[in-house]
Formats: structure tokens, C-alpha cells, sequence
């Protein structure tokens, strides 16, 4: 089996956990596009078999999340796990929709974000939150992100939380995009959950929960349609048909001139049989992504 499995991985498990138990339900090789933290849920995309080879085209994928927001409280994680560090109140005006939608849109667009001390972040060989855990400072440069669109799901005042829908590229943190979205209505505030709802084409309707295939392990046909195939995550790309001679020179690793853009496209031999992926450079065709 070959291709992209989409997970809709619960809280409280990693990511390194869910590709351990795909694993060994598959028996194939398993890999991943980038984790999801433990506290967060939602889409996690797996490569299954030679899909993992494709994981350099999907680490880069834009998001999208779902967002709760607390306010008035500040957190030394900007999430729920961590210790509160600050307590402010909240102007009453804060918690209005006017107020709320006009802060959420300023964030459309580029931007310049403060990673969060608690990250995977290297700096120096060491993960920023080693530095945080043993208390030392270290400088922290801003990376450029972009927020393609944002808007307000819900206020519930009383429990003093906001929820959002954020749609995102990539490197955003959204614990950052949260305490910095607390900072404009004139408060602290900390991430009190995430689920992220997209990646790339790739949406929630279509995942499958560990425990579904854990229970079908045994079913292959049932298995197998849960897997989105490596012709399929590149359905959007142009397909290229050999012949019999260019198809040997291509397997054999020969650059082919080819006429078309530079770009990567879909193999096909003489009789529509998908073969793999290939990449067009200065009118050359290479060999890529194999799957025979």
C-alpha cells in the first residue's frame, strides 16, 4: 500500500504515537508531514509505503484551525498545560463582536511572529524549550508568517473564551497568534485548545480515527480505501504518457527532453498505467517518485 492515510488524532497522544500504531496496523513503511502537539487534535496526515517519498512536497502544506482563546489569564506555555504567570482584567468592550472582528482581521496577511519559548525551535543546537526549562534566556528572532483569513466563531463570555477559525501557512504558531490577538483587546490571554480542521487539500471529513483501524486491521479492502493514493495527491498536476523506449530511459534514471514548464507531473506509460512523478527542469524530465 502506497500513498496518504489522514488521521484525525485525539488529545493527549503524539503524533509519534499515531505513526507507531500505523505501523503496525500496515506493516509498511510510515512516515509523517509534520506533528501535531499532544494537546491538539485533528488532521494528521501519514505516508503509507513509497507515499513516504512524497513528504517533501506536503511538509509545507497551508492549515487551517479552529481556536479557543482564553482571556485574562497568561500562561508560561501560552496554553492550557502551562502555569498561570498573569492575570489582567478584560474591558468590557473586549468581549464585544465589533471589537473581537476588527482585531481578528488586522492579522490578515504577512507578518513578523515571536515563536513561543516553548517550541522545537533550534537556536544555537539546542530546542528553545530546553532553554525554558532550565530558566536561561536566549534571543528569540521573529519568523515571517502569513494569515490568509480569520474570523470569529463564537464569544462565550462567561467562561471569558473566544473561538476562531484561522487559515494559515506555514511556521505560524498559533499559541503565539493567540497571546498577540489577547494583546489587542487589551488583555493575556493563552491557547485553551486547537483542532486543526485542514492541511492542504486534505479535510477532516476524510480522516479516519486509530481506533477504526485498529478494529479493521484484519480487513485489507477496508484499509486500503482509507489510503489516498500517490496518483491522487498529485491529481492536480499534468500528466506525461512515454513510450516504450522513453519509459526505459526514465526508469533507468536518463534525463528525457521534454517540451513542457518546468513543474512536476504525473508518469504514465503507453497504456495509462500511473507509474510515478517526475520533475521538468530547462526542458529535461528526471525521474522522481517510482512506485513499481
Amino acid at each position: 500500500m502506497n500513498g496518504i492515510l489522514i488521521i484525525n488524532k485525539e488529545k493527549g497522544c503524539t503524533s509519534h504515537d499515531i505513526v507507531y500504531k500505523v505501523k503496525k496496523i500496515f506493516n509498511e513503511k510510515v512516515g509523517h508531514t509534520g506533528t501535531l502537539d499532544p494537546l491538539a487534535e485533528g488532521v494528521l496526515p501519514i505516508l503509507i509505503g513509497k507515499g513516504t517519498l512524497c513528504s517533501k512536497y506536503l511538509i509545507n502544506h497551508d492549515k487551517k484551525y479552529v481556536v479557543n482563546l482564553a482571556l485574562g489569564q497568561k500562561t508560561e506555555t501560552a496554553d492550557l498545560e502551562g502555569k498561570i504567570i498573569e492575570e489582567k482584567n478584560i474591558p468590557d468592550k473586549s468581549l464585544t463582536q465589533s471589537k473581537i472582528e476588527k482585531v481578528l482581521k488586522s492579522f490578515i496577511g504577512k507578518q513578523q511572529q515571536m515563536p513561543p519559548i516553548y517550541s522545537a525551535i533550534k537556536v544555537n543546537g539546542k530546542k528553545l524549550y530546553e532553554y525554558a526549562r532550565k530558566g536561561q534566556n536566549v534571543e528569540i528572532k521573529p519568523r515571517e508568517i502569513e494569515i490568509y483569513d480569520i474570523k470569529l466563531i463564537n464569544i462565550d463570555a462567561q467562561k471569558k473564551q473566544i473561538q476562531f477559525e484561522v487559515f494559515c501557512g506555514k511556521g505560524t504558531y498559533i499559541r503565539s497568534l493567540c497571546e498577540d490577538i489577547a494583546e489587542k483587546l487589551e488583555t493575556v490571554g493563552y491557547m485553551e485548545s486547537l483542532k486543526r480542521i485542514q492541511v492542504g487539500d486534505f479535510k477532516i471529513e476524510e480522516s479516519s480515527k486509530i481506533q477504526e483501524l485498529e478494529e479493521n486491521k484484519e480487513d485489507t479492502k477496508y484499509l486500503e480505501s482509507k489510503i489516498i493514493s500517490v496518483e491522487e495527491i498529485f491529481k492536480n498536476k499534468e500528466k506525461i504518457k512515454l513510450d516504450d523506449k522513453k519509459m526505459q530511459l526514465f526508469l533507468n534514471g536518463v534525463k528525457i527532453t521534454q517540451n513542457q514548464e518546468n513543474d512536476i507531473y504525473r508518469i504514465y506509460d503507453k497504456n495509462e498505467k500511473f507509474i510515478g512523478i517526475g520533475i521538468i527542469q530547462d526542458k529535461l524530465l528526471k525521474r522522481d517518485i517510482i512506485l513499481d
